[in-house]
């Protein structure tokens, strides 16, 4: 009964913040920064331990300027995924370009589905929403349902207002298997921590990393081309989505090539521009058994 009312009772304010204009968006933004990461100090611990670890080789000043730049960045994720609820399909297409060199064109004329891998880097809220605006394949989200009912309902409505569609994640093998006749592309966020029996394990950042298989294993499965989506951030509020075929045939690869391969390209995107990346998360939480 009280999830029920906190949930209706903080509707109201979480379309208000949805209907914001962008300029009072990142107005609003900026006064979250003060509270979550001057006052609050949100994960500051779980931020500062992961940043030293992952560039051990930079200044204290450095890894300051990066976690600032952080906190701007995620205040600006938080409200923009909140404004996903009421955004129109084209003021998407304006916020965010997207490079595809006619990679997916290419598979849905051959009928070929394909596996999308990304990470939590840029915007991949807005990067759904974009891809789905191609009309080309039918794009399918692997996602963990929320514990709490009523704001896993407004999470699915986010999600597939625009036409994406979801799996979860207890789901997801044997929804791909079902829907093998139609011209699909499932997003995995690859970046997630697994189980540290049946991970992967490889260098990531400079730490002993477990990396999820299930990319892996299911292009493998399927014989589904894996396609890596990068969603740079060239200014705030707009972004841009670039397409890269990783493993045009898993057949002549393994698993862990597969693994290897989506891991290292993420590497680099981070290295490249850190601060977009989702440094909250325990990614290491789990040690490697020796």
């Amino acid at each position: 009964m009280f999830t029920a009312f906190g949930y209706y009772i903080s509707l109201p304010f979480i379309y208000g913040i949805s209907w914001l204009p962008f300029p009072l968006l990142y107005l609003l933004s900026d006064s979250l920064y003060v509270v979550m990461y001057l006052i609050l100090g949100y994960r500051t611990k779980v931020v500062r331990t992961n940043l030293s670890n992952a560039f051990p080789n930079k200044t204290r000043s450095e890894l300051r300027q990066i976690e600032k730049q952080f906190y701007r960045y995620f205040c600006d994720l938080i409200l923009e995924t909140i404004k996903t609820l009421t955004i129109a399909s084209a003021r998407i297409k304006d916020r965010v370009s997207f490079d595809d060199p006619g990679v997916f064109a290419r598979y849905f004329n051959e009928k070929q589905s394909v596996i999308i891998v990304m990470g939590h880097f840029g915007n991949w809220e807005f990067g759904g929403v974009r891809f789905s605006q191609m009309a080309l394949h039918q794009l399918y989200v692997i996602y963990h349902p929320l514990h709490n009912h009523y704001f896993d309902r407004l999470l699915y409505q986010m999600r597939t207002r625009h036409g994406t569609k979801l799996y979860t994640t207890k789901h997801a093998v044997r929804g791909m298997v079902e829907d093998r006749g139609k011209v699909t592309a499932t997003a995995f966020i690859a970046d997630q921590t697994p189980n540290p029996e049946s991970a992967y394990w490889t260098t990531f950042l400079n730490q002993d990393t477990p990396v999820f298989t299930g990319t892996a294993k299911i292009s493998k499965m399927l014989n589904y081309p894996v396609i890596y989506i990068s969603i740079q951030r060239p200014r705030r509020g707009n972004y841009a989505m670039t397409a890269e075929v990783l493993v045009e045939d898993p057949s002549r690869m393994t698993e862990d090539e597969i693994s290897e391969i989506h891991t290292k390209r993420l590497e680099k995107d981070i290295m490249h521009n850190p601060h977009i990346w989702l440094w909250t998360h325990r990614r290491w939480k789990h040690k490697k058994q020796p």
